[in-house]
């Protein structure tokens, strides 16, 4: 899942659950899960496109993410703490940012490339349109059912 999924993901924790002792793992964990779903992401095609495209399209990803979290939150869920709701989103976005030294920096050893191998057990990558698309329904459920509950 992109950077932008997993941050809209956290942002819906982080505004329905006020104790980080209980988001923060849930947080990480909901990456794992949301991996699991088909999906596509800045990855998908990384070696075919290059270490360049690929940094440039994680960066907007995460700038995308960032962006739209501060407008769900502002839209959807107003009372959420902004420092609290970046924790969370953090916390969601943690296995990606644990693999930067692996795919950016060839630090293939202990522990990179782990957390590497760990993500490649759920990650289950799918082409456009059909991974954009089955992205958007996942967390569009996931934000209409932090709104309802």
């Amino acid at each position: 899942m992109t950077a932008t999924g997993h941050a809209l993901i956290g942002t819906v924790i982080a505004a329905k659950i006020g104790n980080p002792a209980l988001a923060a793992p849930i947080a990480l964990a909901s990456h794992f899960v949301a991996d699991a779903f088909p999906h596509w992401d800045t990855g998908y095609h990384r070696k075919q496109n290059g270490k360049r495209k690929f940094f440039i399209q994680s960066s907007i990803d995460v700038l995308a993410g960032f962006v739209l979290s501060y407008a769900v939150i502002n839209i959807f869920f107003p009372s959420t703490n902004l420092l609290y709701a970046l924790f969370i989103i953090l916390m969601a976005q943690l296995p990606d940012w644990l693999t930067i030294p692996y795919l950016f920096f060839d630090m293939k050893s202990a522990p990179f490339c782990w957390i590497y191998k760990l993500q490649k057990v759920f990650d289950r990558s799918m082409g456009m349109p059909w991974g954009v698309i089955d992205q958007v329904a996942i967390v569009g459920i996931v934000i209409a059912l932090g709104r309802i509950f």
